[in-house]
């Protein structure tokens, strides 16, 4: 029944990202294995639409681990646990409750050993840098747990780099890259200790990951390089382009004017035609006190108080004409919403 309902809200939240976003760029899908262990290793841009985004574009049913605050309702926790979500704790969330990353160590370990899939997050928390920061060693605490309790297992770790144009715009323009994996087996009997080992696949990762998404160095002159590359008004989801710019430290690229954004008539009328789900949305936007898990809550709004929204009104309009029209209305109004989504201007950087 689990994996049942997990593909059928992948397939629902897949048409609810297709809404949302103007373009998901996904490229290196053929570098995931179809057998054997899968052990995700993503950067953490933009809250919790970044399990989500990844999650739906990969083939195989993948949990993944997110911030044990997500579960503090039991109502909410039993679906997310449905939908292959685990929550992992982290210092901020007491000492006590460190202790409970251990059962969670157990699963992900039974996970992988029946050739299942896994995401993660390293870098330990989300942040909309552009930088790939330090990565934490619990995904190597976890490579280990797995091959030296089950050595017959093959455990491949698959880095993915999530770019976004602007991570609090709508409509979402991101891309997703799927590295080239990494067989953690040639590990497990290295000659070298479990520290340089450890050290080792960090940095591989590491380096990986600042190829698959755009990478500026978090040193002091981080601002400035991201201040003008913001101004070139570049398209940051062409990661390789940009990084070489990075890279080259070329200054002589021309600024651009963003473009005029000639959908807004559009962008009014939906308000205009979705007036109660987006005045709850401003009204939750103020409690937002991480710009990080803005993009999560307006999708969150969108893929689920806009379809209702629309289904009541026509329901409304169905008692005042007919089916027909109500009909009508209803396919206008998602029409419009994806007219706007695909058709707006990029998103500035």
């Amino acid at each position: 029944m689990n994996i049942l309902l997990y593909f059928i809200f992948k397939i629902y939240v897949r048409l609810g990202l297709f809404f949302y976003s103007k373009k998901i760029k996904v490229s290196g899908s053929g570098n995931i294995p179809k057998n054997g262990a899968v052990l995700f290793t993503a950067n953490h841009p933009n809250g919790l639409i970044d399990p989500i985004l990844i999650a739906t574009h990969i083939k195989r049913k993948t949990h993944f681990l997110v911030r044990a605050s997500v579960f503090n309702n039991p109502s909410i926790a039993k679906f997310f646990e449905a939908l292959g979500m685990m929550p992992i704790y982290r210092i901020r969330d007491g000492f006590k409750q460190l202790s409970k990353n251990n059962e969670i160590f157990d699963k992900s370990e039974r996970i992988l050993s029946s050739e299942g899939s896994l995401l993660i997050f390293p870098e330990g928390s989300h942040n909309r840098k552009r930088t790939i920061r330090p990565l934490s060693k619990g995904f190597t605490r976890i490579i280990f747990q797995v091959l030296e309790n089950n050595p017959d297992t093959k455990l491949f770790v698959v880095p993915v780099g999530i770019t976004y144009q602007n991570s609090s715009s709508y409509p979402a323009y991101v891309a997703i890259n799927f590295g080239k994996p990494i067989l953690c087996n040639e590990y497990i009997h290295h000659p070298n200790t479990k520290t340089e080992v450890i050290k080792e696949l960090k940095h591989k990762v590491s380096k990986s990951l600042q190829e698959l998404t755009v990478h500026i160095p978090d040193d002091d002159n981080y601002q400035n390089a991201l201040n003008k590359l913001n101004s070139y008004n570049l398209d940051f989801t062409s990661v390789k382009n940009t990084n070489t710019l990075i890279n080259s430290n070329k200054t002589e690229l021309k600024q651009k004017k963003g473009s005029m954004n000639f959908m807004k008539p559009v962008f009014y009328l939906i308000i205009l035609n979705s007036i109660i789900p987006y005045s709850l949305w401003k009204l939750a936007s103020r409690k937002i006190d991480e710009i990080e898990f803005v993009d999560t809550f307006r999708f969150g709004i969108n893929f689920i108080l806009f379809p209702i929204f629309y289904l009541i009104q026509a329901l409304i309009v169905s008692r005042l004409f007919d089916n027909r029209i109500a009909t009508i209305y209803f396919c206008f109004s998602l029409l419009l919403t994806l007219l706007y989504t695909k058709l707006a201007p990029t998103p500035s950087g």
